[in-house]
């Protein structure tokens, strides 16, 4: 009997890549790429029309948001799964892209065996993610509801570990402000905002300020 092919649907908008991508899919007995979009604007659309098994989709292109997109192809296309493969390893987007519902996350780096053996494990009903983004993710933890059998929680990034003060904080750090001027701006004590920044560069395993501003920087945080 004739094993059937993943069906992978490319959604990025740098034709290259896909056509590196493609020519390697074909070398696969069970993957094949039935198609590329240079943006999400009509994936639901391409979705409905070549019914693939992954969608794989970049996050930084024009159009529609990727999340958003995400979210809307998961609640119409259940059996569709959603791969990020992104040139950006950043916690944020990890944090968001999951939380959307994807089920791997991969960089454009990346190796295409890593790749390919990601989306055979994904089809196989596991989240991937490859060995950068892994790097950035806290250890994977099985979780079960109702008494039934334990299953694996998506990943998080390490930057989910953060409160929601922890992470105003870690803004603030980002912007350049000083442990007096941030507890000033959230009326709070010296005291207590240095008590918050150990608390996160503990999470983050983070060992200097210069560092964790770095971070902050890097993670777009101090932009917001």
């Amino acid at each position: 009997m004739k094993q059937s092919k993943i069906r992978v649907l490319c959604v990025d908008d740098h034709a290259f890549l896909v056509e590196g991508l493609r020519t390697r899919f074909e070398m696969e007995d069970d993957l094949e790429c039935v198609g590329r979009l240079p943006s999400a604007e009509n994936l639901l659309e391409e979705v409905e029309s070549k019914r693939p098994d992954v969608v794989l989709l970049d996050i930084e292109m024009p159009g529609p948001d990727p999340f958003e997109m995400t979210d809307e192809l998961r609640r119409r296309f259940p059996s569709v799964k959603t791969v990020i493969l992104s040139a950006y390893v950043r916690d944020h987007y990890i944090s968001a892209a999951f939380r959307a519902g994807v089920w791997g996350y991969f960089c454009k780096g990346d190796e295409a065996g890593e790749i390919i053996d990601g989306l055979r494990r994904i089809m196989a009903g596991e989240f991937a993610t490859s060995t950068k983004v892994t790097e950035r993710c806290q250890p994977l933890k099985a979780k079960s509801r109702g008494g039934r059998a334990a299953t694996m929680a998506p990943p998080a990034s390490k930057l989910d570990q953060l409160t929601t003060r922890e992470q105003e904080v870690l803004r603030l750090i980002g912007k350049g402000m000083t442990r007096s001027e941030i507890a000033e701006s959230l009326h709070r004590s010296p005291k207590t905002i240095d008590g918050h920044r150990e608390c996160i560069m503990q999470k983050l395993d983070i060992h200097d300020r210069g560092e964790l501003v770095r971070f902050a920087i890097r993670e777009g945080l101090a932009e917001v």
